[in-house]
């Protein structure tokens, strides 16, 4: 599914051209999403000024005085911009109008989200799909330090507690099994056995590769494509381990190996991450 740097990628893109910008008209075509489009949420955002696009986790957040929007991707979605005359695709579900620019969101899975947060009910971050994510992993308080203290006798396997999201968001399925190669760990290492050293590489290893991921505008899972409707490119030329099964690891030679943890593929190298 898209992850941070799918999100943030997605997010950047549409923050060069909502904020400022009079929201004409927003439609819903298929309010059957992973939960209901409230049916009210129209009428509150029509001209209404965007204030500013954000994001949180893997939550597009797009600000207008009266409110927050909050949109999820889902497992294959995509929020990208569209000429105003341009047809809509089966699975477009939703759009905004603008003077000069149209977007349309793209479910076909329908697992994706449009909900909306008053202003009157206090700030964004209490929304109860955002009050309990962890920490973005480059805010400055995502240390080696905390993610010791926080993985502290849990007996989970690593990958899996990074999946979760209630320490550190954006380690998605991909970038989770990339990350634990580059520190060396094994994805069913026990989290609580790893050392602050160790979570000093997993620290540098999650925010390098995020970065080289947001640099080339996200990965190609799936149909993923930016606002721009243009596809990411960097896993299909840069994964060391993901979808690399019996390949030869990059590092030393050993053939990579496919397991599966809470139903999501793990790949990783047996011997350069052995502990």
């Amino acid at each position: 599914m898209p992850e941070l740097p799918e999100v943030e990628t997605t997010r950047r893109g549409i923050a060069t051209i909502m904020p400022g910008q009079v929201l004409e008209a927003f439609i819903v075509h298929e309010p059957r999403m992973r939960w209901p489009v409230p049916p009210d949420m129209a009428a509150k955002m029509a001209g209404q000024r965007v204030l500013s696009c954000g994001r949180r986790g893997k939550y597009l957040l797009i600000e207008f005085a009266a409110g927050t929007q909050i949109v999820h991707l889902g497992m294959s979605g995509s929020l990208r911009r569209v000429a105003s005359d341009a047809p809509r695709l089966r699975h477009d579900h939703a759009e905004w109008v603008f003077a000069h620019a149209r977007f349309l969101l793209h479910d076909p899975r329908r697992f994706g989200a449009i909900l909306w947060h008053d202003a009157a009910d206090g700030p964004i971050q209490d929304h109860p799909l955002l009050a309990r994510l962890g920490l973005e992993p480059f805010d400055p308080g995502f240390t080696p330090d905390y993610l010791h203290a926080a993985l502290r006798g849990r007996r989970q396997a690593i990958k899996q507690v990074l999946l979760g999201g209630n320490i550190v968001v954006g380690a998605g399925n991909i970038y989770a099994s990339e990350a634990l190669f580059k520190a060396g760990i094994s994805p069913r290492a026990s989290a609580g056995s790893l050392s602050r050293p160790r979570c000093a590489a997993l620290v540098a290893a999650l925010r390098e590769t995020l970065t080289q991921a947001l640099e080339s505008g996200g990965s190609t899972l799936r149909d993923y494509v930016d606002a721009s409707g243009q596809p990411g490119a960097y896993f299909a030329l840069h994964a060391a381990v993901y979808e690399k099964a019996g390949s030869p690891c990059p590092a030393c030679g050993t053939p990579i190996r496919r397991i599966v943890q809470g139903q999501r593929a793990t790949y990783y190298c047996p011997r350069c991450q052995r502990r």
